[in-house]
């Protein structure tokens, strides 16, 4: 069933949302409602000549990217009959963008920008997508002033009203670096380069504020993602592919899901359907040790909120993320503009403020919290499920690492290549599902429209 333009009521178990915002059903016969701009409903109707399921080949939790990469490969490349189940009301996991109120497009969970070295990676996923080039640029707000980071040539020459070139700003930081016998901490990263003053400076305030610790109690790997340059390069990511879909994250997860042999169930917990539909394996993308009933504690992660703001003018900040390092209790903000290209006489722009509870974002980097997450990954070396993705595997991803796990995982499953895997590619039957209907909890009209896409025996 096909929504164009979106504001539309679709009887499914499953949705795509293309750009829009996405309310699917909680259960197998669930509802969905597309709200947003070209919207792409899909559920288990009748279809001539087709056959029923008995079983799905495999149950894959969380839409996500690990999640959706698997569903397409499998679906696409194998010809498998895939369930993808989110409790969330929309499929692209954090990715997820739509037009808020005033029409601009936004990222919910707050800003993601697509880099990648891999041309793999980047020939895969444009498949589903056109790509909008962006090289992506941050500003600090420390002294009063926006400078660029990561730290460089002007960076220094404006926070210090100084004309410094390349090989004097290098004498500069060596004159500021400590010397440190052993790298352990990422205190210890920034020190070592650029010596205390800037640490304080852009680093510490930041840290504590993101992590809810000091820099000095975190492993090195948060600060050495963050270079220091002595050119004049302001890019963030210097990254051989960065580009932005063009027509946003939502839409490219939404061709990328769109075949018969996938069916998408959301608000939907796995745990409340996994015993009522058959299926062979499971795909699990959630947080581990959930999954494990959190049986040797619960794993550390730093959580985020959101608050969204639309402004009736047209630019609110020179480039899409500013940081705030040491003022406000927020650490950066976001205008969504200059991210997507859309020209639109308001903006909408999205403080982001770090917490300790909430969704899990960031796996907390520490040794102890590594070896609570051993202790589980031995449990999932056992469990006959495939653990993918960011929070099945307690590590920091980008979004290119995690689809090239998952591509990674796909040409396990079907014994072969990661390059032969990506060349797959079968012709689906059609078919319809046959599964028990939950019992319905709400009016029987409800009801009805749900059962009016499964098929029932």
């Amino acid at each position: 069933m096909k929504l164009r333009n979106g504001n539309g009521n679709g009887n499914g178990n499953g949705h795509v949302a293309r750009n829009g915002n996405g309310n699917g059903g909680k259960g197998v016969n669930g509802n969905g409602n597309a709200n947003g701009n070209d919207g792409d409903h899909k559920g288990n109707a009748h279809r001539n000549g087709s056959k029923n399921i008995e079983v799905f080949d495999y149950l894959i939790v969380g839409a996500g990217y690990a999640g959706s990469v698997l569903a397409e490969r499998l679906a696409r490349g194998s010809g498998k009959q895939v369930l993808l189940v989110d409790r969330r009301p929309h499929i692209a996991g954090n990715a997820y963008d739509h037009y808020d109120n005033a029409g601009v497009l936004v990222h919910k969970y707050g800003p993601h920008i697509f880099h990648t070295n891999s041309k793999e990676v980047f020939d895969y996923l444009s498949r589903f997508t056109e790509w909008r080039q962006y090289q992506h640029k941050v500003l600090a707000s420390v002294d009063g002033q926006l400078v660029p980071i990561p730290i460089n040539l002007d960076t220094i020459n404006k926070l210090y009203g100084v004309n410094l070139n390349s090989f004097q700003v290098e004498e500069f930081f060596a004159s500021r670096a400590e010397k440190r016998e052993e790298i352990r901490t990422s205190e210890d990263v920034v020190v070592s380069k650029v010596g205390r003053e800037l640490y304080e400076k852009f680093f510490r305030g930041y840290t504590r504020k993101q992590w809810g610790l000091d820099p000095s109690e975190l492993d090195a790997q948060v600060t050495a993602r963050v270079p220091t340059r002595i050119n004049r390069d302001d890019r963030y990511f210097t990254d051989t592919y960065q580009a932005m879909p063009r027509h946003g994250f939502t839409r490219m997860f939404g061709n990328m899901l769109d075949h018969p042999n996938i069916r998408i169930m959301l608000n939907t917990d796995y745990r409340q359907v996994r015993d009522m539909i058959p299926y062979k394996e499971l795909i699990y993308t959630g947080p581990v040790d959930e999954f494990f009933d959190f049986q040797f504690g619960k794993l550390p992660y730093r959580c985020l909120e959101f608050k969204h703001e639309t402004l009736n003018l047209p630019q609110h900040q020179p480039v899409a993320v500013v940081n705030y390092p040491n003022d406000n209790a927020f650490t950066r903000v976001t205008e969504f503009k200059h991210l997507t290209g859309q020209e639109h006489p308001k903006t909408s722009i999205v403080y982001e403020y770090s917490c300790a509870e909430g969704d899990p974002y960031y796996p907390i980097p520490r040794k102890e919290n590594a070896e609570v997450y051993r202790k589980y990954q031995q449990l999932a070396e056992d469990a006959g499920v495939h653990f993918v993705g960011r929070l099945a595997t307690y590590k920091y991803y980008n979004m290119d690492q995690v689809v090239a796990q998952a591509l990674t995982m796909y040409a396990k499953l079907s014994n072969v290549s990661r390059a032969d895997g990506l060349q797959m590619r079968t012709e689906p039957a059609v078919t319809a599902v046959t599964f028990p209907v939950l019992k319905p909890k709400r009016a029987k009209t409800l009801a009805q429209r749900r059962r009016a896409v499964l098929e029932v025996p």
